[in-house]
């Protein structure tokens, strides 16, 4: 269920009298009942990447609580939607937890070696409009954080056109692209046509009352007449950045 290096440290610990045979089997439970929440010890081994804390709708207590328990056990924890007094607690706690203001996501301990950097392969992220660079980012970060190189391309609509189509040699080099869009959330169907990779539509809640609240978006990029395109829920960039990171990883392997 651990990487090497964790399993190498528990035996270290056994060997040097610093954790008893007890606490290392302790340590190595698949799943932790803390009562309000079962965490899943065993999901990096099943899925590639340990379990994910959404902080959102969480209690800051809860959140906490969470996150120590996946330090103790991977030295890693990712936290998503992370509210602001939740964010005041865990900076208190952990000085040098990594914080992103925009995508609102928090980074703690050492990043897991699922799989190295390689320039062969990148996740090119873009926004239709300004507005929609808080959930590009987390789409950004999640991938980054699974392992993928992570390019930028922002304010790249269907409004300005020749922004995207200036921008060839970026979309030709992505292996994957996820492209976050508000209002009629054209802007997956426009990349698509121009390239040969898979691209992920991300309809963020942007737009005025005709886009009711993503959905306009969400149904546009469902109705892609462009081949190629993958759909995420109304401001999913959490799932977006983890789907481009499968695809990434499983062309790595072959």
């Amino acid at each position: 269920m651990f990487n090497k290096a964790r399993l190498k440290d528990i035996f270290n610990d056994i060997s040097t009298g610093k954790m008893s045979v007890a606490e290392a089997i302790k340590n190595c439970e698949i799943e932790e009942n803390l009562g309000f929440a079962k965490i899943d010890h065993d999901r990096e081994r099943r899925c590639g990447f340990p379990e994910v804390i959404f902080a959102e709708f969480k209690t800051t207590e809860h959140s906490l609580a969470i996150a120590e328990s996946l330090l103790n056990k991977t030295g890693f924890a990712f936290l998503t939607r992370v509210p602001e007094q939740t964010k005041e607690l865990i900076l208190s706690k952990w000085p040098d937890a990594d914080y992103n203001k925009l995508s609102k996501t928090i980074i703690l301990g050492k990043l897991p070696d699922i799989h190295k950097n390689t320039k062969e392969h990148n996740v090119l992220v873009i926004s239709a409009g300004t507005s929609d660079i808080p959930v590009a980012e987390e789409a950004a970060v999640t991938a980054r954080v699974m392992g993928c190189n992570v390019e930028y391309l922002h304010d790249a609509g269907v409004a300005g056109i020749h922004r995207i189509l200036g921008a060839e040699p970026q979309l030709k080099k992505a292996s994957v692209i996820i492209v976050t869009a508000g209002m009629e959330g054209a802007l997956p169907s426009v990349v698509a046509g121009l390239v040969d990779c898979p691209v992920i539509g991300v309809p963020t809640s942007i737009g005025y009352g005709a886009s009711f609240k993503g959905i306009a978006a969400l149904l546009g990029m469902l109705n892609s007449c462009a081949n190629g395109v993958a759909v995420v829920n109304i401001d999913n960039g959490f799932g977006a950045g983890c789907l481009a990171a499968r695809i990434i990883k499983k062309v790595k392997e072959n």
